[in-house]
């Protein structure tokens, strides 16, 4: 119970659009400042805390359980009632925000933590206007069980029963995408690669556990001699997150294939001049090219930032004997069996680092948003957020729609946009009220299409049918809406 409620805060705060501390980074805090792991910190250890992690706030809090037992039901069908108590506390200015109350049984445990973490973003973020409704819908299709297999996996003493739980997890719940994850990151942790590459090749790219997953099965590929797979898994991440242990990563991988990744470690150098494998990596591309000049000066800056590495030290003394290593009959490529060190690969990321740095370019593209014109504006958000809705991301969809609206409150496809929101969220009312809000300012195919299924679900089939007939009527090509037909023709009503 004490992890299920940070994992699910952290994501829901993720995409709430606020960089959050990670269970590796507070696990981290704690060795940090020698504190036992399973410490209830008093708000005095919660500053340090945050503190050490260079945080702006921190969540605290406890919770209470307590079996109970309704008439008819025996001990084992009693559901135990749960009740949570969490503060949020402004580190800058040491003030504490209102408290946060909330009570459930454990069946609604998942709806319970949302409806905590959407409280606090509302402390975090007053103007925030997401609908709480959609924060305790983000989970409702996650098997409980398979959350629990999850957290207890990801609690577990060791490797093979952190494995056997998380296996247990996507038994229940095969589209539990974090599950995945940690299942590959366990794998790879008990040096199990190919298991590993392949377990963590089953999310999907556009998951947001994406790259992470990439990054260790570029490692795993790797450590099995896959140097193709292992190669395209970090360019895959490199072009959304050029860090600069992925890139080197990415040229260790070309390397390993014969080819010429000088360009590759000079980028990574470029990025973080100050680690000396970056520079040894450099130095051993250019010896392939026969640039022994080069080479050596990348092997000075390896051994001034590190005076003990003995390998740079030899490599350097090769290089310094004419004829130590084989000439490259072409300078343009790397050769495979030339005398030499072989690159360096790194086998982990920061993972703080690595959601700065998604972190700033998703401020970046805020930014670039803010120069555009209002309905222009308006339009991309509506596409960032039709991306997240198909993706299943419904709080990050809504969030999107929202500022959309705030740009151009006369943008109908972010009410279209709503709309399918509150139908995936289960609110008809509201999702018939923003299609027809949509509808009165442009007729539009998404819209319509909402409206329809809301009718088929009520078993209104002349009315679903006047909605598809709408929507053809706005986009007589439209595949979703001849979908729709199609389907109504089968169950005897025709479309006008």
């Amino acid at each position: 119970m004490g992890e299920a409620f940070p994992d699910v805060l952290n994501r829901r705060l993720n995409s709430a659009g606020f960089l959050t501390i990670s269970r590796g980074d507070r696990l981290y805090a704690f060795d940090h400042l020698g504190l036992p792991l399973n410490l209830e910190p008093t708000r005095a250890t919660a500053i340090r805390i945050a503190q050490t992690l260079d945080a702006d706030y921190v969540v605290f809090g406890h919770y209470t359980i307590a079996q109970s037992q309704a008439a008819g039901q025996t001990t084992s069908q009693a559901a135990d009632q749960i009740a949570a108590h969490a503060e949020l506390l402004d580190v800058s200015a040491l003030r504490v925000g209102p408290p946060i109350d909330r009570q459930g049984d454990s069946n609604g445990l998942l709806r319970m933590i949302d409806s905590v973490a959407w409280q606090i973003t509302r402390q975090l973020d007053p103007s925030y206007a997401v609908e709480e409704q959609t924060f305790v819908a983000a989970d409702k299709k996650l098997n409980p069980d398979a959350f629990e297999d999850y957290i207890r996996g990801l609690v577990a003493g060791n490797a093979p029963q952190s494995i056997q739980h998380l296996r247990d997890a996507l038994k229940l719940d095969p589209d539990f995408a974090a599950a995945w994850l940690a299942l590959g990151r366990a794998f790879f942790s008990n040096q199990e690669y190919e298991q590993a590459a392949a377990t963590l090749g089953r999310l999907p790219k556009d998951d947001p556990n994406a790259l992470e997953a990439d990054f260790y099965r570029g490692l795993a590929c790797f450590f099995t001699g896959n140097y193709r797979e292992a190669e395209d898994a970090f360019a895959f991440v490199s072009m959304r997150l050029p860090l600069p242990e992925v890139v080197n990563n990415q040229g260790v991988a070309a390397s390993r294939r014969g080819k010429d990744a000088g360009a590759l470690f000079q980028q990574a150098v470029t990025a973080d001049p100050r680690d000396p494998d970056y520079h040894f990596n450099l130095a051993v591309a250019l010896a392939h090219r026969n640039d022994t000049e080069g080479a050596l000066r990348e092997l000075n800056e390896t051994l001034t930032l590190h005076t003990q590495d003995t390998e740079a030290q030899a490599f350097a003394d090769q290089l310094k004997n004419p004829g130590a290593l084989k000439p490259n009959p072409d300078p343009g490529h790397a050769v495979a069996d030339a005398q030499g060190p072989l690159e360096r690969i790194k086998r982990g990321y920061s993972e703080a680092g690595f959601r700065q740095a998604a972190f700033e370019m998703e401020q970046v593209q805020q930014l670039r948003l803010a120069t555009m014109p209002p309905q222009q504006r308006a339009a991309e958000l509506v596409k960032a957020g039709d991306q997240f809705f198909q993706r299943g991301l419904v709080l990050e969809a809504e969030r999107e729609y929202r500022e959309a609206l705030e740009a151009d409150p006369s943008s109908a496809l972010a009410h279209a946009g709503l709309a399918a929101v509150r139908e995936r969220d289960g609110d008809a009312d509201a999702a018939r009220q923003e299609a027809h809000a949509s509808i009165r300012l442009t007729p539009n195919v998404p819209a319509y299409l909402v409206l329809a299924r809301l009718d088929l679900g009520a078993n209104q089939l002349s009315a679903a049918a006047g909605d598809v007939g709408d929507a053809l009527k706005v986009d007589p090509a439209n595949a979703n809406a001849k979908g729709m037909k199609l389907a109504l023709e089968r169950r005897g009503q025709a479309t006008p």
